[in-house]
């Protein structure tokens, strides 16, 4: 330290005065993270559909695994189901109305059945075509 010319008294003010500078940089990120964080939440709350379910309503249940074997004239709505309870937070439990199996699906999935056979769909759009 002699060697240096190092005052203790003045290095340890300029390790604590870099110490409370470091301790502003991470309050400042951690600041801008959560603004972040906010803004991301509110532009994905938006994009969210609001939908009303209620028990024993027909809905349409979105396949999302159909883009693994995709079918040009396969539609994507399986159902109709038969909504059986509706939970918190958008969790809806769907009953199959043929084998009586219950499942719980996020609601963002389902679609209203207005009646009409859901296959039939796709085949009609075939048969206009040609």
């Amino acid at each position: 330290m002699k060697f240096l010319n190092f005052d203790l008294n003045v290095a340890g003010d300029e390790r604590k005065k870099q110490l409370h500078q470091l301790e502003e940089l991470r309050h400042h990120a951690y600041e801008s993270s959560k603004l972040y964080k906010e803004k991301v939440k509110r532009y994905h709350d938006n994009k969210l559909v609001k939908r009303n379910f209620r028990p024993g309503q027909q809905v349409l249940l979105f396949n999302s695994r159909l883009r693994l074997f995709p079918g040009k004239l396969k539609s994507k709505w399986s159902g109709p189901f038969v909504i059986k309870e509706v939970k918190p937070y958008g969790a809806i439990e769907l009953e199959d109305q043929g084998s009586k199996e219950t499942w719980v699906v996020n609601g963002q999935r389902l679609k209203p059945y207005l009646g009409g056979d859901v296959q039939t769909v796709s085949t009609v759009l075939y048969l206009n075509d040609q």
